[in-house]
C-alpha cells in the first residue's frame, strides 16, 4: 500500500473512534509520558488498535494517542513515539506526525529526553530547540513525494517556528524555569554515542543529542505544520561523566524533572493557543 493510502486508512480508523479535531499535537519523549495521564481525556486510542500504524516497543513509551484540552487548547498527545532503531523504516517513524497533521493539528510540539553535548548543560536542564542537525540520519522525505502533503523540496530555514519559540521562552520566564537554547542532533541509535562522536557534535555546535525528533520536525514542516520543541537533558553525553549511560537513567532523570516539565509545557501551550488565535 502506498504511504498516503496507508495514512488515509489510519485516519479512517481514528475517525471511527473519535471525531476530535486538535489544534496542537504534542509528542512526549522518554520518561515524560506521565503528563498525558493528568489530562481529562476526551478519547484515547492505542497505536495497536490502528491497522497499519507503527507500535512503540520501548520501555517508557505507552504507545497511544490521547485527545483532550490542555490550558483550553484542543490537543492530541502522543504518549510515546516510535524510533528508527526499533527496525521501522524512516517513513513509518514519521507516520504519526503526518497523521496528526491530517487530523487537523496546525502545530507540532516535540519533546524528548536528550544527552547534553554542551558541557555547560546540567542534568535537569531544559533546552529550547532552535535548530537541528539531521545530516547523519536518513531524510524522512526520501522517495516519492506525497504531493497531497507538501512540496518536493521544502524549505527548512525556520524549521522551528520563531514565534512558537518565543511562546516557550515566555512560559519559562513566567514559571521561573531556566531555559537553555541550542541545536539538537538526531542520530540513529540504539547505542549511545562514543566520546569521540560527542566531541564531533560539540564542534558542530550541537547542544543536545538523541534518537528522535528532528525527522519528525522535517515531516511536519513538509506537511505545513508549525513546529517547536524542548529537550529535557536527562544525562551528560559520553565523555562528560564517569558514569556509564543507561536507558534507566534517562527515564529516572526524566521523572525527576516531570513537575518543571509539566509547568513549562502547560505554559507554552497556553501561549501557543493565543498565538494561533
Amino acid at each position: 500500500m502506498e504511504m498516503y493510502d496507508r495514512l488515509n486508512a489510519c485516519l479512517k480508523a481514528v475517525r471511527e473512534k473519535t471525531d476530535y479535531v486538535p489544534d496542537i499535537a504534542l509528542v512526549l519523549g522518554s520518561g515524560l509520558g506521565a503528563f498525558a495521564d493528568k489530562m481529562e481525556a476526551a478519547a484515547s486510542i492505542n497505536y495497536a488498535d490502528i491497522p497499519g500504524f507503527p507500535v512503540s516497543t520501548v520501555s517508557g513509551h505507552a504507545g497511544k494517542f490521547v485527545f483532550g484540552e490542555i490550558e483550553g487548547a484542543k490537543c492530541v498527545v502522543m504518549q510515546g513515539r516510535v524510533h528508527y532503531y526499533e527496525g521501522y523504516d524512516v517513513s513509518e517513524v514519521v507516520m504519526p506526525a503526518r497523521l496528526m497533521a491530517m487530523m487537523g493539528a496546525k502545530v507540532l510540539f516535540l519533546t524528548n529526553a536528550a544527552g547534553g553535548t554542551d558541557p555547560d548543560f546540567d542534568v535537569g536542564d531544559f533546552m529550547l530547540i532552535t535548530d537541528h542537525i539531521l545530516t547523519f540520519f536518513p531524510n524522512p522525505l526520501r522517495g516519492p513525494n506525497i504531493d497531497e502533503l507538501g512540496t518536493r523540496f521544502p524549505d527548512m530555514t525556520h524549521a522551528y517556528d520563531p514565534a512558537l519559540c518565543d511562546c516557550i521562552r515566555r512560559a519559562a520566564s513566567d514559571a521561573g524555569i531556566k531555559l537553555r537554547e541550542g541545536i539538537y542532533c538526531q542520530l540513529t541509535g540504539p547505542s549511545f554515542e562514543t566520546p569521540a562522536e560527542i566531541r564531533m557534535l560539540n564542534m558542530l555546535g550541537a547542544g543536545a543529542v538523541g534518537m528522535s525528533t528532528a525527522c519528525e520536525a522535517v515531516a511536519a514542516n513538509h506537511a505545513g505544520m508549525r513546529v517547536c520543541g524542548i529537550s529535557s537533558i536527562t544525562n551528560k553525553a559520553a565523555g562528560f561523566s564517569k558514569a556509564l549511560l543507561t536507558h534507566e537513567e534517562v527515564k529516572e532523570n526524566g521523572l525527576k524533572s516531570a513537575a518543571a516539565f509539566e509547568a513549562l509545557v502547560r505554559g507554552s501551550i497556553k501561549n501557543i493557543k493565543k498565538e494561533l488565535n
